[in-house]
């Protein structure tokens, strides 16, 4: 709610300006397209008098003749957002021309989450098994090996290596697209096949670039928990050692691990943006930076708002779990 109402706030002088901006380009395209009405007038003086009375009909219908900043519009303006009624996008429209932000979103909201979701379960995945096992291992080739790649790995960023990845995979062995957009349309049904070809190359991307540093987190988890004197008693009683890692050790880490894994999969649909633009992925990121690009302020609002209710789901989530881990946070 602070977050939405800061956004509203700071965006609300330049929102008001364009949505007007909006109605005046609206009625006069409106007007200019049906030729029976200009033809109805004999002087051009009368003609502008009348688009500027059908301009001001309809700020008033609007409620835009009211300030920005009084109560009622704000109030009516975090309503509407509350109830996810985004009004109509300035400039942007969705697959299928429409222009309501709430369908546009909802058409994008989903191949993010495929994308990125998909991509944070494989990191997690491949980088908590790999950090176990370094981490029982310290100081062997595999250990040096896992924290050299994630030292490398996290000193570049996604976008470089990713147009990399584009110049090698799509270009020198066109193997993979260049673009991550299908070029057929939604409605074919050969669509979500032709999705998932195209997205093959983001992910490996996102992949390589992310597992080094999960691991290496991992490993440090494991390296500590492995000096505890309760992992000591069961090496000294003869456990298993993988049942020792994979078990005991593992569940240990288990509240931390958690917590990173839900911040991740909340910060990484907010981190989209420059991502799918450089793949030209047609996901939330790279509608935020399309209408960033050309200020269409409902589609940020409505967009900012979808992500933080996501960042507070994950929140939520991260703290149910860390309690079913860790009970003496239940008992707390």
């Amino acid at each position: 709610m602070i977050t939405l109402l800061i956004t509203v706030l700071l965006v609300g002088s330049n929102m008001d300006s364009i949505l007007k901006q909006g109605v005046v380009f609206q009625v006069r395209s409106e007007i200019t397209e049906n030729p029976k009405i200009s033809e109805s007038f004999s002087s051009v003086d009368e003609f502008e008098s009348f688009v500027q009375m059908q301009i001001e009909q309809r700020i008033k219908t609007l409620g835009l003749d009211e300030p920005w900043y009084s109560p009622q519009r704000i109030g009516l303006t975090m309503y509407k957002i509350l109830t996810l009624d985004f009004g109509r996008a300035t400039f942007l429209t969705s697959d299928s021309g429409s222009s309501d932000v709430k369908e546009i979103i909802l058409e994008k909201l989903p191949r993010t989450i495929l994308l990125f979701t998909t991509a944070t379960i494989i990191i997690s995945v491949i980088g908590i098994f790999l950090g176990a096992f370094s981490g029982s291992r310290v100081g062997s080739v595999i250990d040096r090996l896992t924290s050299s790649f994630a030292v490398i790995s996290s000193s570049f960023p996604v976008w470089w290596i990713g147009m990399l990845m584009i110049f090698l995979f799509s270009f020198v062995y066109q193997i993979f697209p260049a673009r991550a957009t299908p070029l057929i349309p939604s409605s074919d049904p050969n669509y979500i096949g032709s999705l998932l070809y195209h997205m093959t190359l983001p992910l490996i991307t996102i992949v390589m670039i992310g597992f080094g540093s999960w691991a290496y987190l991992v490993r440090n988890f494991i390296v500590g928990i492995m000096q505890e004197d309760f992992i000591i008693a069961k090496k000294t009683i003869g456990v298993d050692q993988k049942k020792i890692i994979y078990s005991h050790a593992l569940k240990n880490a288990a509240p931390p691990i958690v917590t990173i894994l839900a911040l991740s999969l909340s910060g990484s649909l907010g981190g989209a943006i420059i991502t799918e633009a450089v793949f030209d992925w047609p996901g939330m990121g790279r509608l935020y930076f399309e209408a960033i690009t050309v200020m269409d302020l409902p589609i940020i609002i409505g967009a900012t708002y979808i992500l933080t209710v996501f960042f507070l789901i994950s929140i939520f989530v991260a703290d149910l779990l860390y309690g079913y881990f860790d009970p003496r946070v239940r008992v707390g």
